[in-house]
């Protein structure tokens, strides 16, 4: 939906009102010739009033680095916002200035007059441009300049109740900034910031899902960065640069090349066994009443998940590129399979780093792994888990970037590997349309799929988020709660950060730290989540639901008993959400589940969940 920004805040009683409506964020103007203007101790005793949710922006003219750097390194800001001659070697020494180098955000205002101001702030290296009428006027500019613009921005100048509706409807902005729009006579009028704030929201009401879903700029917002929204990047240590920079400058060069889609395409079809069944649970749907449920039967692939539609895409890419060694990280162990299957089939070495706590409970697909001729190193840093599988396979790569390529397993990383890995998955979403329309003669009303780093979700989801109709809903791994420590559920508790490569959102504790996370789920047992599920859950075009352990058993149990399908504890927390969701729908509606894996693997787990020890 629509951020909000009130700029320009300065007292106690701003602070009040901002609390009593919850903008996205406000505005401290540290430029000392503003009438606005507050000093830093001064916006530090504010910021202590603001309710949890909001963020802190910094406004500088020209200020000196050490200076935005100082009040972002102590968290007196979270995002600086800069007004003056800054340009991209202002914002990239900023960076390095950063205790925790690009773990604040930065944008970058453009003083809009014309198309060349446009093209300066498509190409800023900021995390996102402010294109504005000027510094502080209170006017507005030409909004018919920016319809064509390609990539998330804030908009100001000259915004008020009066005109924020017909603003948003001619720009789709993705965050309106008002400060002389919300005041009376120099002063910020809470009736005025009142007017604003619902103006913006009954537009969103209105407007907002059929905007972003029907409007090409606003999904097309990858740059090439790899971007999305804000989410995304390239945050690797240089010993690592030349290896990203290879692979996107390969996959750039073959990923249209008729020769590699035929053969991915005779791979999928004759190894993995493409299409996958789309399933019609006629009992499930007769037991619950309401819409009907379809399950993608991605657990019928070869190797039994999902996973095998990117590890083969992969693979094909890294022999392309004269790789000869395959590593890969993984967490329920499917991923690892896959890899060591691709691997086997192309004569590759082949190297998986799982977790101690994940091989133990994984033990299957440990054995299966080695018996494809894999080596299989168990992680027992931190938690012992996925993200620590992931760094383990970064500090690999590093060690052996000449041979190596690093099949990353999901939708996150550094820029490429967000978007390798969802062109590759994106054929789920391909085939659900396909086979709906000919099963149906329609779309489906919604698509649900789990989501721990969300390669399979992104790849269910794809091929329907420019269809408004079509609702995408990502379960996550609640654990024991999203009000216990023990949870993965990333958007329901997570905040911005870095981590692994990208900027998402990440369950961290109070000091920023990467939090440990739990899931009886070891494939979503992971505590970030992928760069465009975090911008799909920005513009409100996907729905991230919390899902815990008991509901994914209860999912798993029944699915077992009622269709003789036993899912992956991964896909149960999908179908647990369809439980629900299915009965308040009507008959003539369909759901569609995909079942992102096959549960062979989970059984001595759930058994273990229900007090049952299993020998052999």
């Amino acid at each position: 939906m629509t951020r909000m920004k009130f700029c320009g805040i300065s007292r106690s009683e701003d602070v009040a009102a901002v609390n009593e409506l919850h903008p996205d964020y406000i505005g401290f103007v540290f430029w000392p010739k503003s009438k606005r203007f507050v000093a830093p101790a001064r916006a530090r005793s504010l910021k202590a009033q603001l309710a949890q949710g909001i963020t802190a922006v910094g406004v500088f003219v020209d200020a000196p680095v050490r200076e935005v750097a100082a009040l972002l390194n102590e968290s007196v800001i979270d995002i600086a916002q800069l007004h003056g001659n800054e340009d991209d070697a202002y914002i990239q020494e900023l960076r390095q200035a950063l205790s925790a180098p690009d773990a604040k955000s930065i944008v970058k205002a453009y003083v809009v007059k014309g198309p060349a101001d446009i093209e300066a702030a498509r190409q800023t290296s900021a995390d996102m441009p402010l294109l504005d009428a000027g510094l502080g006027g209170g006017s507005a500019f030409d909004w018919t300049l920016i319809q064509e613009f390609d990539r998330p921005y804030m908009l100001a100048g000259g915004l008020e109740a009066g005109n924020v509706a017909e603003a948003l409807s001619r720009t789709g902005a993705t965050c309106v900034d008002t400060s002389s729009g919300i005041e009376t006579d120099g002063v910020k009028d809470a009736t005025k910031m009142c007017a604003f704030a619902t103006a913006v929201r009954t537009w969103d009401e209105a407007n907002r899902t059929t905007h972003t879903t029907n409007t090409k700029k606003e999904l097309n917002m990858t740059n090439p960065r790899g971007r999305f929204g804000v989410h995304g990047g390239q945050y690797m240590p240089e010993t690592l640069m030349n290896a990203v920079i290879e692979l996107e400058e390969a996959y750039d060069r073959f990923k249209d090349d008729p020769e590699f889609k035929r053969e991915l395409a005779t791979l999928f079809d004759e190894y993995a066994g493409r299409p996958s069944k789309l399933y019609f649970a006629e009992r499930t749907t007769r037991d619950l009443g309401g819409a009907k449920i379809y399950l993608k039967r991605e657990d019928l692939n070869h190797t039994g998940a999902h996973k095998i539609n990117n590890v083969l895409g992969q693979a094909l890419l890294a022999k392309k590129m004269g790789k000869t060694r395959l590593i890969a990280e993984t967490g329920a162990g499917q991923h690892g399979v896959a890899t060591a299957t691709a691997a086997a089939l192309m004569d590759m070495e082949c190297v998986v780093f799982m977790g101690k706590v994940d091989c133990e409970r994984q033990a299957l697909n440990v054995y299966k792994m080695r018996l494809l001729g894999a080596e299989v190193v168990p992680v027992t840093t931190g938690t012992a888990t996925l993200k620590d599988a992931v760094s383990a396979a970064m500090r690999e790569w590093t060690s052996r970037i000449a041979d190596t390529h690093y099949c990353l397993g999901s939708v996150m990383g550094p820029h490429p590997f967000p978007t390798i890995v969802r062109d590759f998955q994106a054929v789920i979403s391909a085939e659900i349309r396909d086979q709906m329309l000919e099963r149906e003669g329609k779309l489906p009303d919604a698509v649900l799929a789990c989501v721990g780093g969300g390669s399979n979700a992104i790849g269910s989801f794809y091929h329907f988020i420019n269809e408004p109709s079509v609702q995408l809903i990502g379960c996550e791994a609640a654990g024991r709660g999203i009000d216990t420590f023990e949870t993965a559920a990333t958007i329901a508790t997570g905040r911005l950060g870095i981590f692994h490569g990208m900027k998402s959102y990440f369950c961290q504790d109070e000091y920023g730290q990467i939090a440990p996370v739990y899931s009886i789920s070891a494939g979503l047992d992971y505590p970030g989540i992928g760069p465009e599920h975090a911008w799909l859950h920005d513009i409100g075009r996907a729905t991230y639901v919390p899902v815990t352990d008991e509901e994914a058993v209860q999912a798993f149990e029944y699915l077992s008993r009622l269709e003789g399908i036993i899912p992956a504890i991964e896909s149960a927390h999908a179908l647990a959400y369809a439980l629900k969701l299915a009965p308040t729908m009507r008959p003539d509606q369909s759901i569609v589940v995909t079942l992102s894996g096959r549960g062979d693997k989970d059984c001595v787990s759930v058994a273990r969940y229900r007090g049952e020890e299993l020998s052999e």
